[in-house]
């Protein structure tokens, strides 16, 4: 198991200032926003300086019901190979949904949405994982989520989700504590429940990140300070195993480079502090964790449902800038897991696939909620999808803002109430500029005329005739049904 330290999450707006900040052991970068054949200067500087760099995916959708995308694999492990990363990381979420498996249009998310705690979405998950495993050239790790809503009728709860995730397929666990905090706000879980039931002997690093409460409900923005109950779930599994990395995520509303560096020294006085309380305590050994640690990822096969729980083993030793991490209790090590693993039982895939589809069709193309599900909370997860759609073409697009001004919002809002996303934030974009020309808007001519250029500019066409509008406006229906 790598010891990585104390990290922060690389964005190219806080490139300089991550550059600067002292005691950093590693870095975080998603990998869908760097290309493995040119590394962003500020990376190729952190790598040169022996700074760890992990890569980390959030398109992969390995909890969708679909099998993973070959391509989508090959270019993370290319990322992960560029970078000389000692493992890659995704999460435990769907993304997508519809397509062949239910017979109707494929729908992007555009966000991470939770898997129903099931057994058919548990052997759907550990499939797509082996796949994953095969497939890359290095360790994978699994992130749990947070989430607004629950699925009706699940049959497991998060710790006991992750530990049977964990011994059939030996895949390792990174941990959110923000997430934990999330759901605990918002589904009513208890991390300290989730913590006891996890294998922690399996945790890659952690993820630690702020977030604000709105009327009743979390949201993990990763644009505010980390709150103190954070920190607390932070405190509580540095005080069950010693987590071999911990780091500080930002995705908007950057602070100053000192506020980072107080959170990064909180994070720290955090994880000392364990570790001052746990002086004394009998560790494993290194070469034992390690040891333990590449037989499973070797072996990574499942156990049955009726098979006792158990978990790798893990040591102190680990570090973080500052200090020793603390050290953890030695746990009983469980027998061997088996080298063969069932495929899903017959029909999950496309349960999952149904179900799936019921719910995302539900959040962004207007569809009947799902028998079970909580109509205001899917309602809050809808409006939070099209804000952060709103805010992400801002970004990949920022043209559009820029030619609409105040309008842009309350137009895109509009839009997206009857589009949903079917190719990804830039084609997004483009059948975003494409629907407001087709309707005669902007009406400030200058302004529709800059809108027409920049579509024409990106996508080589000219806009669409009437024949086009039809055949668009008949594709649309068909995904609202």
């Amino acid at each position: 198991m790598t010891e990585l330290g104390i990290g922060i999450g690389w964005r190219p707006e806080i490139a300089d200032a991550v550059g600067g900040l002292s005691g950093i052991d590693w870095v975080e970068v998603v990998a869908e926003n760097i290309c493995a054949d040119h590394l962003p200067d500020s990376l190729a500087r952190l790598r040169e300086r022996g700074v760890t760099v992990v890569p980390h995916g959030v398109s992969l959708g390995l909890g969708g019901a679909d099998r993973p995308d070959p391509a989508r694999l090959a270019a993370l492990g290319e990322k992960a190979v560029a970078l000389g990363a000692p493992l890659v990381t995704e999460h435990i979420a769907f993304v997508r949904a519809g397509g062949p498996l239910t017979a109707t249009p494929q729908l992007e998310a555009g966000h991470l949405l939770p898997v129903p705690r099931t057994w058919d979405a548990l052997d759907v998950l550990c499939e797509n994982v082996r796949i994953a495993q095969d497939a890359l050239p290095v360790p994978l790790a699994l992130e749990n989520i947070a989430a607004l809503v629950s699925w009706p009728g699940e049959e497991m709860s998060e710790g006991r989700f992750l530990a049977e995730l964990v011994e059939r397929t030996g895949v390792r666990l990174l941990i959110d504590v923000a997430n934990l905090h999330t759901n605990h706000v918002n589904r009513g879980e208890d991390p300290a429940r989730a913590l006891s039931e996890l294998p922690v002997e399996a945790i890659a690093y952690v993820h630690v990140a702020g977030g604000v409460e709105r009327d009743g409900v979390w949201h993990d923005t990763h644009a505010h300070p980390v709150p103190g109950a954070v920190l607390d779930v932070l405190a509580d599994l540095a005080s069950r195993v010693t987590p071999p990395g911990v780091l500080l995520e930002r995705d908007d509303d950057f602070p100053p480079a000192e506020e980072l560096a107080d959170e990064l020294r909180a994070i720290r006085r955090t994880i000392t502090a364990v570790g001052a309380r746990s002086a004394g305590r009998t560790g494993v050994p290194a070469d034992e964790v390690r040891e333990r640690a590449d037989t499973a990822h070797q072996h990574g096969a499942p156990s049955s449902r009726s098979a006792p729980r158990g978990a790798l083993l893990i040591g102190a030793g680990a570090r973080v800038s500052g200090g020793p991490m603390p050290s953890v209790t030695p746990v009983v090590p469980v027998a061997p897991v088996p080298e063969t693993a069932p495929a899903p039982t017959p029909g999950a895939r496309q349960r999952v696939a149904v179900a799936q589809a019921a719910l995302l069709s539900a959040l962004v193309a207007g569809t009947p909620v799902p028998e079970g599900f909580d109509s205001r909370r899917l309602g809050v997860q809808s409006r939070a999808l099209a804000a952060k759609r709103a805010g992400v073409v801002a970004k990949v697009a920022p043209e559009l803002p820029e030619i609409l001004g105040r309008g842009y919002r309350p137009a895109f809002l509009a839009y997206a109430r009857s589009r949903p996303m079917t190719g990804g934030y830039r084609r997004d974009a483009l059948d975003f500029a494409e629907h407001l020309l087709v309707a005669g808007r902007p009406e400030d001519p200058a302004a529709r005329r800059r809108l027409t250029e920049w579509w024409q500019d990106r996508s080589g066409s000219r806009p669409p005739g009437r024949a086009a509008r039809l055949v668009r406006a008949a594709r649309h229906a068909l995904v609202r049904k």
